[in-house]
């Protein structure tokens, strides 16, 4: 069980290289908390770093360096990762499999029955018809296989949320009716970390948000902070102001030697 008075997750100082020598740095020392019943939202641009932290919070790829706990709880054991539920951004499961084998599938992952008794209420809520269950997942669009994606993670029940991009192929309705969905769980204690490129998403959702550029976090701290800190009601502005301060900044590499890169 996750202990409320523990951050959700926590990231210290992570570093992420690639390449022969390791010398590429995908992430250069973020450290950042998400909180129970807070909504944290990754902002940056494509290459920033947003999916790479995220695959390395799942265990999906080894940060070079630095720590990332669940609930208190190191990434890397499986039982942290049973705390939360996951959707990434390239929703794709086998296109033979039916809506409702995915559903049974994804309850089984979580140890719970099937059905379960909120899957008709969250169909409608996404706006999914219930006809949808008994179709191959090869049917259907990029934001109906994303809808059934989310149905299977707000179902969960997860007290972590690890959303990837999860507006990708949304039309505004449904977008309208993620955003509710997401704004319930939150009120039930869920937190989430959700990466997104919609400012719009993150003045609705978003208590805090952190901005990342090539690979090091440029800020964190809540909407109204970021605005002041530059002066400015508009996300846009604020946004490009980073962005651009971070672009006139010296590149950071880690790790700082490169004589060290040939010791590994």
């Amino acid at each position: 069980m996750s202990d409320p008075q523990q951050p959700a997750l926590q990231a210290g100082e992570v570093h992420k290289n690639y390449g022969a020598s390791k010398g590429r740095a995908a992430l250069a020392g973020v450290s950042l908390e998400v909180h129970p019943g807070e909504c944290l939202a990754l902002l940056g641009m494509n290459g920033a770093g947003k999916t790479t932290l995220i695959k390395c919070l799942l265990d999906l790829a080894a940060p070079t360096s630095g720590s990332l706990s669940i609930f208190g709880q190191d990434h890397s054991r499986p039982l942290s990762r049973q705390q939360l539920a996951y959707v990434p951004e390239r929703f794709s499961p086998p296109g033979w499999l039916h809506a409702r084998d995915y559903f049974r599938l994804a309850a089984h992952l979580h140890g719970l029955a099937f059905p379960q008794p909120g899957l008709r209420g969250m169909l409608a809520e996404l706006d999914l018809e219930e006809s949808i269950l008994d179709r191959p997942m090869r049917e259907f669009s990029k934001g109906m296989a994303q809808k059934i994606g989310l149905a299977a993670a707000f179902l969960a029940q997860r007290p972590l949320l690890v959303l990837d991009e999860p507006m990708s192929g949304l039309d505004p309705l449904s977008r309208i009716r993620v955003r509710r969905q997401l704004h319930l769980q939150r009120a039930d204690g869920c937190a989430v970390l959700m990466s997104t490129h919609s400012l719009a998403d993150v003045e609705d959702l978003a208590d805090r948000v952190a901005i990342l550029h090539a690979g090091s976090l440029r800020f964190i701290g809540t909407v109204d902070e970021w605005l002041a800190r530059h002066g400015t009601s508009s996300l846009e502005e604020a946004y490009l102001a980073v962005v651009d301060a971070a672009r006139q900044a010296p590149v950071k590499v880690w790790p700082p030697d490169p004589a060290s890169w040939l010791a590994t």
